[in-house]
């Protein structure tokens, strides 16, 4: 839409099964920030079935205030009804800025609304800011992540942009913040709903998500083979970590896509990052540089890695991997 009275931040606030995901509450930071300085509101968008009692936390998180859209055709996540929830809510509240998560949710809403709504999108953004002319600086790696692309929607609102899981920082929960909850009824056409939700099949893989993990064994092309990340693998059982691995190895085959970092990975901050043969190109520290404590394995002293590292390992990994881990064991 062409720019009128638009003015807030608002959020999409992302639930499956009912459980508010982490990624909205580091929106919901971000957006605490970028509506300071702007002087304006942080609105929360809260849409779902019997999910009205979760609306008080995101106050605590940073909002000033939540719209609630509890209707049954809300229950699970189909594009038609969210779509419609999210560009009913635009049309009649116009924001100024929104985010949305990067996450599979995400990406299949964000563009359904920027082109119902005529306005830009910004995917997979990496910063966020607020320029002298008070629009939304939006930040994202560009051309294989060999540069960093800053792009400005000044012609059409919302400023829109999509964020993956992590690479924000969510703001402490205060119970002390007050602020509104108001409940919006969607009229949602049901004409339009070409799509019915039947059945929900989970794969249960019995591993914790990478980006919720607080120590990371990180594999990379150092490390050779499937059997030496198989020897990561026994150091995470011991440490009671997870493991991931650069692109090198998901490329190769020997781990799964979702147990890649990076940025076409993830992004991710645990308390403690063990990168094992990994060289340390843009590509793969941008999403890990921000972890509290990095400790890098690698044979060339001269890799990139160890300029991010707080302790640098030189050697192969493939013999001091065993070593540490019977180390740790005793």
């Amino acid at each position: 839409m062409k720019k009128e009275n638009n003015t807030d931040v608002f959020v999409f606030i992302e639930q499956r099964e009912g459980q508010i995901q982490m990624v909205s509450l580091e929106l919901l930071g971000k957006a605490r920030q970028l509506a300071d300085m702007l002087n304006q509101k942080v609105i929360a968008v809260l849409a779902g079935f019997h999910i009205h009692e979760h609306a008080p936390s995101l106050i605590h998180c940073g909002a000033d205030h939540v719209l609630v859209a509890d209707a049954p055709e809300l229950e699970h996540y189909t594009t038609e009804p969210y779509a419609q929830t999210l560009a009913r809510v635009i049309e009649v509240y116009k924001p100024s800025i929104l985010l949305i998560g990067a996450t599979t949710i995400g990406r299949d809403l964000g563009p359904r609304l920027s082109a119902r709504c005529h306005t830009g999108l910004t995917a997979d953004c990496t910063r966020l800011d607020i320029g002298d002319d008070g629009h939304l600086l939006m930040t994202r790696p560009a051309f294989g992540g060999n540069l960093m692309a800053t792009i400005v929607c000044r012609a059409h609102y919302p400023q829109m942009a999509t964020v993956r899981p992590g690479v924000m920082r969510r703001c402490d929960h205060d119970e002390n913040r007050v602020g509104n909850i108001e409940h919006i009824t969607i009229p949602f056409d049901h004409s339009k709903f070409g799509v019915r939700l039947i059945k929900t099949v989970k794969q249960s893989k019995g591993k914790i998500d990478i980006t919720q993990a607080r120590i990371l064994i990180s594999g990379g092309r150092g490390v050779g083979s499937a059997e030496g990340f198989e020897k990561l693998t026994e150091l995470a059982k011991v440490l009671k970590a997870e493991v991931s691995a650069s692109r090198a190895l998901v490329d190769a085959g020997i781990t799964d896509h979702n147990r890649q970092v990076g940025q076409t990975g993830k992004t991710v901050r645990p308390d403690l990052y063990l990168a094992c043969g990994i060289s340390g190109a843009i590509q793969h520290l941008a999403g890990m540089e921000e972890s509290d404590f990095i400790v890098a394995i690698n044979k060339d002293k001269g890799a990139p890695i160890f300029q991010v590292a707080d302790v640098g390992i030189v050697g192969d990994v493939n013999r001091i991997i065993p070593l540490l881990t019977e180390r740790m064991k005793r």
